[in-house]
């Protein structure tokens, strides 16, 4: 099965990029927007629109693949890609790589999306967004080849067990809206509500209280309007403000992350990003001595690493450190999705917890395929997606796992 055409549009992401490291100057807020000059290369603002490059496929059976071409909210922070801008890889997109898409046959996903994570022009590699688009692209197109889900065709070009089962979602929720928060208790999201932590002084406050009180209140909502029997994961990424509040003192921020698990009680508690290091080495041996800490107090959370792992190599240093309990898999960052699966597939081999994350960037189709990658390869849990808003990635993610066990059965 042969591609006839390749196209591309150039269209918006589920949310924007933001300056992370500008961010964390203090710069003043101003709504959605902060006031003052980026601090990272690539950003006009410290907050602006993000946009995908999708890449469409027509088969010679008619049928139409798609794939996102996109990158993470925080774009070149701990060791990303610069900020993806489709219209800079348009031109090498038409004269390299849609030829390239032509020639094969599009029923092999594993060998073609392979063949694409390593293309290189002029002796570099693409951009991890493209990577990442255009192998989205090339699972869906070995589906539409095959007549059978996206699921199964990783089941089967890996050797692993699809899973029918529903993974459970972690919904993304600002802190600011309530009423998201009930109707994701209201619909029984598995994990909740991740919210952003990003600055000490506004999100945390000086001695914690705000955190602690935040953790507190979801836990007692749940309580209040939940059904007797549903305990969620609460979830809060922190963005390294806990490190930076307590100077990255192991003892003292082992004290308050047990502080926070009692906030959160009787729900079980994950911490993500409690620090984000200079370095990768120093991210690892901190997360190392931290997780020992907590360990060793017995305080009931589990810590989940992201920046600063990145690859499946980066995963794999973690690990073998034993820095994480679980590791985000941000899909977008390791280009190519044949790195998600088998990054995926390590961490269930390693028995080392795995979350399939992406972006608040993804699209709906992005997002959709996420799920079929975990229900192939047992991720733990997904990163709910597009978007921040609860509703819309609960029902994608989950209607289409949904109907991915209704067909593969």
């Amino acid at each position: 099965m042969r591609a006839v055409s390749v196209l591309t549009t150039v269209g918006l992401s589920g949310f924007a990029h933001k300056d992370l490291a500008a961010i964390k100057t203090g710069a003043p807020a101003n709504g959605f927007f902060f006031e003052g000059a980026p601090v990272t290369p690539g950003f006009d603002a410290i907050c602006q629109a993000s946009h995908v490059l999708d890449v469409l496929i027509r088969l010679e059976n008619g049928a139409v693949a798609m794939g996102d071409c996109l990158d993470v909210i925080f774009a070149g922070a701990a060791g990303r890609a610069p900020l993806f801008r489709p219209e800079d890889h348009l031109a090498a997109f038409e004269a390299h790589v849609a030829p390239a898409l032509r020639a094969m046959d599009m029923r092999d996903f594993r060998r073609n999306a392979e063949a694409v994570d390593g293309f290189e022009i002029d002796g570099q590699p693409l951009h991890m967004a493209v990577r990442y688009g255009v192998t989205q692209a090339l699972l869906h197109a070995a589906a539409l080849a095959k007549g059978v889900t996206m699921a199964e065709i990783v089941a089967d070009a890996y050797g692993s067990r699809l899973e029918p089962r529903v993974v459970p979602i972690l919904v993304s929720i600002p802190k600011t809206d309530p009423f998201i928060l009930d109707r994701m208790i209201m619909k029984r999201a598995e994990l909740l509500p991740h919210a952003s932590f990003t600055v000490v002084e506004t999100d945390l406050g000086a001695d914690g209280r705000l955190i602690l009180d935040y953790a507190a209140k979801v836990s007692q909502r749940v309580q209040d309007v939940g059904a007797p029997d549903y305990r969620p994961v609460i979830h809060l990424d922190t963005y390294g403000t806990i490190g930076e509040m307590l100077d990255c003192d192991i003892d003292r921020m082992a004290d308050f992350i047990g502080r926070l698990a009692q906030a959160a009680a009787p729900c079980p508690l994950y911490i993500e990003s409690p620090v984000i290091a200079d370095t990768q080495a120093k991210q690892i041996e901190i997360y190392a001595a931290l997780r020992a800490a907590i360990r060793e107090r017995k305080v009931p959370v589990r810590l989940i690493v992201d920046e600063w792992c990145n690859t499946l190599d980066d995963i794999k240093l973690f690990d073998r450190a034993g820095a994480a309990d679980f590791v985000q898999i941000k899909a977008p960052d390791l280009g190519g999705i044949n790195n998600t699966i088998e990054a995926v597939l390590y961490c269930r081999d390693a028995g080392i917890g795995c979350c399939l994350g992406g972006t608040a960037n993804d699209t709906d189709h992005s997002s959709r395929i996420a799920t079929h990658i975990a229900q192939a390869c047992g991720a733990d849990f997904l990163l709910g997606r597009p978007g921040l808003g609860g509703d819309a990635a609960l029902m994608i993610m989950r209607n289409e796992m949904l109907r991915t066990i209704a067909l593969a059965g």
